[in-house]
């Protein structure tokens, strides 16, 4: 027992106090972590069934040993070494990761230019909602419907050749802009342009105006504006769309076999081809493969660019 400093009647001592309020203090957090955990409890759940168990599962299934009539369940390494000894896999790779650059950057200058012109040459904001539910009609029909509306367009007797034709451009069909790299890079470039558009624009449209009215006093060009203010603060918004136009890009394979008419391979094609042959553990493990890979060039984007604040 104590006599109190301040009324000088006994009293709990200070020391005992602060490891009262301590202990008080560490039970209230936990009963606060043990609550947020409960109401995290169904999306943990959600995301343990449908995400972290397939990827488990196709993990597994790479590691078991395929016959012509039969799978077996042993662990045995023959599908990696298969896959990684075949100079076959690092082409379609290499012809993956090209498919993969050069959408990405079709679709972030696309996506730049469509974001910048709705966020700072658009003052109503009834007119940017507009224009921006414009840009989002395509997707209001499927991405198969999206694609081989292309075909007509860029066939042999199609809109584009007679259209060149009859301005005297060519005289006769071109043959390349059908079943070519080129129309699967066309097609892609349709089809996850809005990927890149949205998140640029959500970015853009974040940015303190009065950032660039300052710049513009201090005597800045419109170059050195969007140069050292606009993208930099849009950096967020690019990285984020880059991330999906890549990974979707990488893991296309419907696109790649219609528009290039069976010509040309990507890793998903390769995928789906053992699929066809009932062969999942190989197919199991180029997923894998493609998994890592994309897992590896996100990480070093990520290196780059902090997303956390847009997220």
């Amino acid at each position: 027992m104590t006599v109190s400093s301040k009324t000088g009647v006994p009293g709990i001592s200070p020391g005992i106090k602060d490891v009262s309020r301590a202990r008080a203090k560490l039970s209230g957090t936990t009963s606060t972590g043990f609550k947020s955990l409960l109401m995290a409890s169904p999306l943990i759940a959600v995301l343990l069934f449908f995400l972290v168990l397939p990827i488990g599962m196709i993990v597994v299934v790479s590691f078991w040993q395929a016959t012509e009539f039969s799978i077996i369940p042993a662990f045995v390494l023959e599908n990696y070494e298969f896959l990684l000894g075949s100079d076959v896999t690092y082409r379609v790779f290499l012809n993956t990761l090209k498919y993969a650059v050069i959408t990405w950057v079709c679709t972030l200058l696309i996506g730049f230019a469509v974001a910048y012109f709705l966020a700072f040459h658009v003052r109503s904001l009834t007119w940017q909602i507009t224009l921006f539910l414009l840009c989002t009609i395509p997707f209001w029909t499927s991405n198969i419907i999206r694609m081989i509306s292309w075909i007509p367009f860029l066939g042999r007797n199609g809109i584009a050749n007679s259209t060149l034709i009859s301005l005297g451009v060519i005289e006769e069909p071109v043959e390349w802009l059908l079943f070519s790299d080129f129309a699967v890079i066309l097609a892609f470039v349709h089809l996850y342009t809005l990927f890149m558009i949205v998140p640029i624009f959500n970015t853009m449209m974040r940015i303190d105006h009065s950032l660039i009215e300052a710049a513009r006093d201090a005597g800045a060009s419109g170059a050195q504006i969007l140069w050292n203010v606009i993208i930099p603060l849009s950096k967020p918004g690019i990285m984020i769309g880059t991330i999906f136009v890549l990974t979707l890009v990488m893991g296309d394979f419907i696109t790649v076999r219609f528009m290039s008419g069976s010509q040309s391979a990507n890793v998903g094609r390769l995928i789906s081809n053992d699929v066809a042959l009932l062969q999942y553990p190989s197919a199991a493990a180029t997923a894998v493969v493609l998994l890592l890979t994309v897992l590896i060039v996100i990480g070093i984007l990520l290196r780059f660019v902090d997303i956390r604040k847009e997220l």
